[in-house]
């Protein structure tokens, strides 16, 4: 029996984190396939994934169905033909649809009588719900109804009441979703794939005082007050809105300022004429509504020449909406380090060498002379 395990979530929600924390599980006693669908022109995940010796294949594509009819398809064949895994776990491009990626797993179970679903799962940014269900619903809603299992991530840096709304907002979309709650670190990896392969409604998820203090398992929680002095410090700043490089409660209060325009480009996207022929009208591929600029480079960067220029990704009158940046990048003095920005959040990490430098920039609208520009590529 091959056991398939679909990890989804929107751009940034932590997918690639969250697969690594499942591999520090009892998965990893197996031979395990981890099947990427990137969406971008230059495949960065799979460069973090190989250092913990997975064998990854990337599909790079603009076009997540055509990617589905064909290499997605072809792939998936191969890999169980080549490798005879126990497992293969499938992390969808963050801009595509869950229920495609089931249909595709689904049709292959046509040529592999021991293949098995064996759970889906959506990595959830709990800070960003509404946010996203507002300007991406299409594809963002359709990952929240199409996984059994939602799972929220950043909710160490959330009150619980903000958590509490989050959760609703899905509940709503999937009534019957199990839903984790509970920081990533205060779990196991084999207790958070139990929940994602169980057969009955499960949530976990930690009670917190009602002024937010450290709660039985002594997890420290943001005070509703740091919230008020944020927003109130924030509120007629646009270009200092992502400043800090942490997530706060009002995070998704100032996305739904800062995109107030997006139901323009919504609707731009629904007179689109292009469609591929096994659309619905009114449907999207992932390449009729995102944009993404992936380049190569030799020059070099500093960790702080990185944090100011994704500082400066918030200004969406000048670069367009930046929802994700991420690339491996060569310092002067020769190290090599990782990015991975989502707005209002940037990590650095140390990387091991690459064949070139490589950054990818996904968005809507972006206006890539002026991202050229910034990035001095």
């Amino acid at each position: 029996m091959v056991k398939v395990n679909i990890i989804s979530g929107f751009l940034g929600a932590g997918k690639t984190t969250l697969i690594k924390k499942l591999l520090g599980g009892k998965i990893a006693k197996k031979k395990v396939i981890l099947l990427e669908n990137e969406y971008g022109e230059i495949g960065i995940d799979g460069s973090f994934m190989k250092e913990a010796g997975i064998t990854v294949t990337e599909l790079n594509s603009g076009c997540i169905c055509c990617t589905l009819a064909g290499d997605f398809q072809k792939s998936i064949d191969e890999l169980i033909d080549t490798y005879h895994p126990d497992r293969i776990l499938v992390e969808p491009t963050g801009v595509g649809k869950l229920s495609e990626i089931i249909a595709a797993v689904e049709k292959a179970r046509t040529r592999h009588d021991d293949l098995v679903i064996a759970g889906c799962a959506t990595v959830v940014d709990a800070s960003k719900c509404r946010m996203y269900m507002k300007n991406f619903g299409e594809f963002f809603i359709d990952q929240v109804k199409s996984a059994a299992t939602i799972i929220f991530s950043r909710t160490q840096l959330l009150t619980a009441d903000r958590v509490e709304k989050s959760r609703a907002l899905i509940l709503e979309q999937h009534p019957d979703a199990r839903i984790i709650t509970t920081p990533w670190d205060d779990l196991d990896a084999d207790t958070v794939l139990e929940v994602i392969e169980s057969g009955k409604p499960m949530e976990i998820h930690i009670e917190l005082d009602d002024d937010g203090e450290e709660d039985e398992h002594g997890h420290h929680h943001h005070h509703d007050h740091d919230e008020e002095e944020h927003e109130h410090h924030h509120h007629d700043h646009d270009e200092e809105e992502h400043e800090h490089h942490h997530h706060h409660d009002h995070d998704e209060e100032e996305h739904e300022h800062h995109h107030h325009d997006e139901e323009e480009h919504e609707h731009h996207h629904h007179d689109h004429e292009h469609h591929h022929h096994h659309h619905h009208p009114g449907e999207h591929d992932a390449d009729e509504v995102f944009d993404n600029v992936g380049v190569e480079t030799a020059r070099r960067f500093t960790e702080d020449e990185i944090r100011s220029m994704t500082d400066a990704l918030s200004d969406q009158e000048e670069y367009g909406l930046i929802l994700r940046a991420k690339g491996i990048l060569q310092k002067p003095e020769g190290a090599w380090f990782e990015f991975d920005y989502v707005p209002g959040e940037l990590q650095i990490r140390p990387s091991a060498p690459d064949y070139a430098g490589r950054l990818v920039v996904i968005g809507t609208n972006i206006d890539q002379n002026a991202l050229k520009a910034l990035f001095q590529i």
